[in-house]
């Protein structure tokens, strides 16, 4: 049995931007223990995934939006892949 490493505390600043990256460093360890134990699912486990990650990502574009508009639009977007 593979001993778990504690994870690393990383602060941004900003309270949904920490939230968002921890969720996704949760969900890649869950993909690596999913995708260990059973390979007929792998789409599944790639897009949750996928989604996962891409939600901090969003969250991070958003931070450098050109308009109010498009901040929100970003938002929406890490909203909807959550």
């Amino acid at each position: 049995m593979k001993k778990i490493v504690a994870e690393q505390r990383i602060e941004y600043g900003n309270t949904l931007v920490n939230k968002s990256f921890q969720f996704a460093v949760r969900s890649i360890r869950l993909y690596k223990i999913l995708i260990s134990r059973d390979k007929t699912l792998y789409p599944l486990y790639t897009k949750l995934l996928r989604s996962s990650t891409s939600i901090g990502a969003n969250i991070s574009e958003s931070q450098s939006a050109p308009s109010k508009k498009d901040f929100i639009n970003k938002l929406k977007i890490a909203l909807n892949e959550s």
